[in-house]
């Protein structure tokens, strides 16, 4: 691809400066032509733009200009443009003296100050021509560099959630098996069955920018059930998702730690609990919603290590900016979790 631009860049500069001298032939089609007058007021003249051009543009600009050597740069460009001045007026008189002579005669000629002036106007473009182009090129390669930079940085920062999460997943999902090992081991052994499964899909269906909506449904149904084994009659569990299959892509597990966070948190030995959770969808918008009661753990309850809720921020900081809505809040002694996402 490099490559394939690079010929595109070296077509177009030589397209620009072919038409450049077929100008004055396109300009008096039909009309006689003097090739002296060509040679010697367009030819020359734009034979040195192209040097200034290029000379700027390949070597000074980087050399002077973009390392502040400022005095170095206009130095050496004006010595180049009065040396150019000076060179086209020794070429008119060494080859075109007859031109000149016809010239004067007719009184046609501009004065000297004149003549200086605009030949310093005419050398001047090329130059402001170069700085302009290269000043721009150098630019866009940084804004590039820049946006390499930044997603880059986001690959690495959802990189480390993404992994910070999966031991988080197991540590808790851990937690409630070893709950189980002495109550019921043959639920204990079939949870460590269920768990292996979606350990599975955490490990080498979620490495990936987006992942079908259905997947995730199934991943959550799975945990669900899995939490289901080791809570007490006294809690029912309930869960509402789209039973048809949806073209639907979003971010992997982002759900997931408010399940786990209704688990930890909505349950209670000793008293009725409910979690209820709902995924609604359309075309363009998934909206979540999970409600249990609030059981807060106690003070000396180190299980799990709080960072799901805040994982959940950050991921959605960096995948979804302001295409997303997270809030909590409680009411009627339930905590209630909204999470809504645009896919769009």
């Amino acid at each position: 691809m490099m490559y394939k631009n690079k010929n595109i860049t070296v077509f177009s500069h030589l397209l620009i400066w072919l038409i450049l001298f077929s100008m004055p032939y396109v300009l008096s089609y039909g009309q006689e032509q003097e090739i002296n007058r060509l040679i010697i007021h367009f030819w020359i003249p734009l034979l040195f733009s192209a040097i200034i051009f290029y000379s700027n543009y390949f070597l000074f600009i980087d050399h002077f200009l973009f390392t502040k050597k400022m005095i170095q740069f206009v130095v050496l460009n004006t010595i180049i443009i009065i040396s150019f001045i000076l060179l086209k007026v020794v070429i008119e008189d060494s080859f075109f003296n007859d031109l000149l002579k016809r010239r004067s005669n007719s009184n046609s000629g501009p004065p000297f100050k004149m003549f200086i002036y605009v030949q310093m106007l005419s050398y001047m473009a090329p130059l402001l021509f170069s700085i302009v182009l290269k000043t721009t090129k150098q630019w866009a390669k940084t804004e590039s560099e820049r946006k390499e930079a930044a997603n880059f940085k986001l690959q690495s920062e959802l990189q480390h959630l993404h992994y910070q999460l999966q031991p988080h997943f197991f540590f808790n999902s851990l937690n409630n098996i070893y709950a189980l090992v002495d109550i019921s081991p043959e639920e204990a052994k079939i949870s460590i069955h269920r768990l292996s499964k979606l350990m599975r899909y955490m490990l080498y269906e979620t490495n990936v920018e987006l992942v079908s909506l259905s997947k995730e449904i199934d991943f959550m149904k799975k945990y669900i059930d899995l939490m289901k084994l080791r809570v007490s009659d006294k809690t029912k569990v309930s869960y509402t998702f789209p039973s048809a299959e949806t073209d639907i892509k979003l971010a992997p597990l982002l759900f997931i730690s408010l399940i786990e966070n209704a688990f930890k948190h909505g349950v209670s030995a000793s008293q009725e609990s409910t979690i209820d959770i709902n995924l609604h969808c359309d075309e363009t918008t998934v909206l979540f919603t999970i409600e249990n009661n609030n059981f807060p753990k106690e003070i000396n309850d180190k299980s799990g290590s709080g960072i799901g809720l805040s994982n959940i921020v950050k991921r959605l900081e960096l995948l979804y900016p302001h295409k997303s809505s997270f809030k909590t809040f409680e009411k009627d002694n339930s905590f209630i979790a909204q999470l809504e996402i645009e896919t769009n």
